[in-house]
């Protein structure tokens, strides 16, 4: 018995690392897709379901992956856009130091500078900031 246990635990790791580099490109594809998401046609523009592999702590695949469902009306889960904290803390600081940059933002902020560059353009996109002369800066009411 022991011979045949040490036989497919030899066919297992043979397998594994033959499937290694495999895991590897999909996970390279994954990001690359996730990337490239908010551009052109997509998963997430047609509503279709999204997978994506579970990993276990070894940096394996676990035998059941996720699959987000698309929701009903095409709603997103979770909180809506822009009612969080820090992009009202983010206009804030627009509105008491115009001209700011995102740099002085996060400093001021506590946090990296990379999440406000998702922040700040959905604030200029509702209206409620400017980007101009390389700092961000109160919108104009509209007259």
């Amino acid at each position: 018995m022991p011979d045949f246990l040490d036989e497919k635990r030899k066919e297992i790791d043979a397998r594994l690392k033959e499937l290694q580099p495999l895991v590897e490109e999909f996970d390279r594809l994954e990001k690359a897709a996730a990337a490239l998401a908010g551009f052109g046609d997509s998963d997430a523009s047609t509503g279709q379901a999204t997978t994506t592999a579970r990993r276990t702590r070894s940096g394996g695949a676990s035998p059941k992956p996720r699959t987000r469902k698309a929701s009903k009306g095409g709603a997103r889960r979770g909180r809506p856009r822009g009612s969080g904290t820090r992009g009202k803390q983010a206009l804030e600081l627009v509105q008491a130091k115009p001209g700011i940059t995102i740099a002085e933002l996060a400093d001021q902020m506590g946090i990296k500078a990379n999440y406000l560059y998702r922040v700040m353009p959905s604030l200029e996109a509702e209206g409620q900031v400017a980007k101009r002369d390389g700092g961000w800066h109160p919108a104009e009411p509209k007259a």
